[in-house]
C-alpha cells in the first residue's frame, strides 16, 4: 500500500533514510519541515503494515515542475517492485499538482536506480559534477508526464547567476551565446555586464539591472536588441524608499535612454503578452523578460528570465537563480514550464504593474564579424 505521510511516520522514514545512506541523509528535522510546512509531498510504502520505502516530492510554486528529491526503499524490502510503485505514485502526486515534469538526481554509480528510470520513461538531461558529499556526480533525468505536450524548445545554454544582482547579465549572456556560440559565459563578463547595466541602487545592497542598461550592452556586442516598457516611467523606484535614491534611479535610466536614442535602438512604450513573446520567439528573437520573484520565491523583488520555448499549454524559461535554501537545483531551474496565464500574471512588477523586455537578436553587423565559411559547433 501506498498513502501519503504524516508527523507520526518520521520515525520510520529516519530509520528507512540510515538503512539506505551513508551519507547526505534527510534529517528528522527536515522531514518535520516538509510534511509540516514545505511545498512538498511524502509518499510512504508500506508490506504487511510496515513501512519499508518512501518517496519525496518537492514542487515549486508558480512552475509546472515538480522534483523527486529522494526515494528510499529498506534493504530487507528490495527486489519486490516497490521502488517502481512509489515512482508510479510520485508521477501521479506531480500531475496532481498540475506538473507537466517530473525531474530527479541520481548518483553515477547507482546503476539499479539508473536502469529504473530508464526502463521507466525517463531521460538524461545533463550531470552535476561533485554533488554529493563523498563527490560523486549526479545525473539529471526528466520526464513528461503529459505525452501530448510537445514544447519546441530552442536551443539556449544555461549558466546560473554567481551573485544575488546579476539576473539580468546572467540572462542576457545566455541569450547571446543562443545567437553566436563564440560569446564565453564565464565570471568575468557576467560582472563586465552588471558594471554597464546596473541600475545603482534596489531594495538593499548591490543593484540590479535594467532594459536600458543590458539593451546597450546588447548593442556594444553587436546584437540587435530591442526594448518593451509599459511606459515611460522610471523602474524599480518603488523598490527604495530613501528620496535621493529613488531620484538617482531616474537619473541613471533617463542616461540610458538618451544613449540608446543616439544608437537609434528601439524603445517600445507597450507590454508585450504571451502570443507577443511567442512571435518574437519563432521569428528568431530571444526574449528576456522581468518578471515579479514574489509568485515563485515569496520576495518582493524584480528579477529576468530567458524564455526558451513554447507549447499550447506552457511557456519555458532558465532561471538563473538557484535558491538552495530552498532545496532547489540546477534541475528546477532549467528548461521550467510555467502555465501561460500564470507568467502573464509573474509580468507585472510593482504597485504599478509595470511590464519590461528585452528581445536580443544578432544583427548584420555581428554576423559579418563571422570568417567566411565558419561553423557553429557545439
Amino acid at each position: 500500500m501506498i498513502r501519503s505521510a504524516t508527523v507520526r511516520d518520521i520515525d520510520a522514514l529516519v530509520d528507512i533514510e540510515n538503512a539506505c545512506f551513508d551519507s547526505d541523509r534527510l534529517s528528522r528535522r527536515s522531514f518535520r519541515y516538509l510534511l509540516t510546512k514545505g511545498n512538498a509531498v511524502i509518499l510512504i510504502a508500506e508490506h504487511q503494515g510496515q513501512v519499508c520505502g518512501d518517496a519525496v516530492i518537492l514542487f515549486n510554486a508558480s512552475t509546472s515542475l515538480a522534483r523527486l528529491y529522494s526515494i528510499a526503499i529498506h534493504p530487507d524490502f528490495r527486489k519486490l517492485g516497490i521502488g517502481g510503485q512509489l515512482v508510479q505514485a510520485a508521477e501521479a502526486s506531480a500531475l496532481d499538482g498540475e506538473c507537466a515534469y517530473l525531474r530527479l538526481e541520481i548518483r553515477k554509480d547507482n546503476p539499479a536506480s539508473i536502469a529504473l528510470f530508464r526502463k521507466m520513461g525517463y531521460r538524461e538531461i545533463g550531470v552535476h559534477p561533485d554533488y554529493y558529499e563523498d563527490h560523486v556526480d549526479a545525473l539529471r533525468y526528466e520526464k513528461l508526464l503529459t505525452p501530448h505536450l510537445r514544447p519546441d524548445l530552442v536551443r539556449v545554454p544555461y549558466y546560473r547567476q554567481t551573485l544575488d544582482f546579476t539576473c539580468g547579465p546572467a540572462t542576457l549572456m545566455m541569450a547571446m551565446r543562443t545567437l553566436d556560440d563564440s560569446i564565453e559565459m564565464d565570471r568575468r563578463l557576467e560582472l563586465r555586464l552588471w558594471r554597464e547595466s546596473t541600475t545603482i541602487f534596489m531594495t538593499s545592497g548591490h543593484g540590479g539591472c535594467g532594459p536600458y542598461g543590458l539593451a546597450l550592452s546588447a548593442h556594444m556586442r553587436g546584437f540587435k536588441p530591442e526594448i518593451y516598457v509599459k511606459n515611460e516611467a522610471a523602474l524599480f523606484v518603488d523598490s527604495v524608499r530613501n528620496v535621493e535614491k529613488k531620484e538617482v534611479i531616474r537619473l541613471v535610466q533617463e542616461d540610458f535612454r538618451e544613449e540608446l536614442e543616439k544608437r537609434r535602438i528601439p524603445i517600445h512604450y507597450s507590454a508585450l503578452n504571451v502570443a507577443d513573446l511567442k512571435t518574437q520567439f519563432k521569428s528568431g528573437g530571444i526574449p528576456i523578460v522581468l518578471i515579479s520573484s514574489y509568485r515563485i520565491y515569496g520576495e518582493k523583488a524584480p528579477h529576468w528570465v530567458v524564455v526558451t520555448g513554447f507549447d499550447n499549454h506552457f511557456i519555458y524559461v532558465h532561471d538563473p537563480y538557484v535558491d538552495e535554501e530552498k532545496n532547489m537545483s540546477l534541475t528546477d531551474c532549467i528548461n521550467i514550464p510555467i502555465p501561460l496565464k500564470e507568467f502573464e500574471r509573474m509580468t507585472r512588477y510593482g504597485r504599478a504593474g509595470q511590464r519590461a523586455a528585452l528581445i536580443v537578436r544578432k544583427s548584420a553587423r555581428r554576423r559579418a564579424k563571422k570568417p567566411a565559411g565558419a561553423t557553429r559547433t557545439h
